[in-house]
This record gives structure tokens, C-alpha cells and sequence, in this order.
């Protein structure tokens, strides 16, 4: 069993930043692809980002990228969100996630996939 807990979500005006992080239980972190979802009122959960067991491998949805950055650290469980240039159309409840398969696979984009969820962390950007 693993317990995710996320933070570092809040408020921002439009064109800041945010970084979540998101720490595991648990001393099999390694072991686990992390992915980030997001989910705003009214729509489905959609994939942001996601990353291998070891940190090698990366994946972004093609909106995200460049101004989203994703990485770990394996010694402190912790997974993290670097969220730049934010927009308003970025507002929503942030979900990490855990996925038993260290690797990143063609189902890594689905929520379906991931076996344990935080409760989520709310990010509103303001315009």
C-alpha cells in the first residue's frame, strides 16, 4: 500500500509559477512510475505528466510541455509539478499518482492505469 500526500498548490496570478510536490510512503518508491493528473470543475481528469521509476524517462501532455517540468527524488520520495507561466485555463485540483510499473508505457496517460491516488491539491491561477 502506498499513501501519497500532495502540496503546494494555491493561488497565483497568471504567468507566475508553482512548484507540488508529492511525497510516498513507503520504501519501494523507486519501484513506481509517479504521474501527475489534473481535474477542473465540470471536466474529466486529464494526464499532465509522467515519469519513470528512476527519473530517466519523461512524458507530458503536448499543451504542457515546455512550460511543465517534472522530476523526482527517489532518496525523499518526493515527486514534483514545476508549473511555469501559468494560465487560468490551468486552475484545477492537481492528483498525483502511482503506477506499479517502473516504466513508462503507451498506458501511462490514462488514469486507469495508476494503482494509489493523493487527494489532490488545488491550483487556481488567476487573470
Amino acid at each position: 500500500q502506498v499513501q501519497l500526500v500532495e502540496s503546494g498548490g494555491g493561488l497565483v496570478q497568471a504567468g507566475g509559477s508553482l512548484r507540488l510536490s508529492c511525497v510516498a510512503s513507503g520504501r519501494t518508491f523507486s519501484t513506481y512510475s509517479m504521474g501527475w493528473f489534473r481535474q477542473a470543475p465540470g471536466k474529466e481528469r486529464e494526464f499532465v505528466a509522467a515519469i519513470s521509476g528512476s527519473g530517466s524517462s519523461t512524458r507530458y501532455t503536448d499543451s504542457m510541455k515546455g512550460r511543465f517540468t517534472i522530476s523526482r527524488d527517489n532518496a525523499k520520495n518526493t515527486v514534483y509539478l514545476q508549473m511555469n507561466s501559468l494560465k487560468p485555463e490551468d486552475t484545477a485540483v492537481y492528483y498525483c499518482a502511482a503506477d506499479r510499473s517502473r516504466l513508462l508505457l503507451p498506458h501511462t496517460t490514462l488514469s486507469g492505469a495508476y494503482d494509489y491516488w493523493g487527494q489532490g491539491t488545488q491550483v487556481t491561477v488567476s487573470s
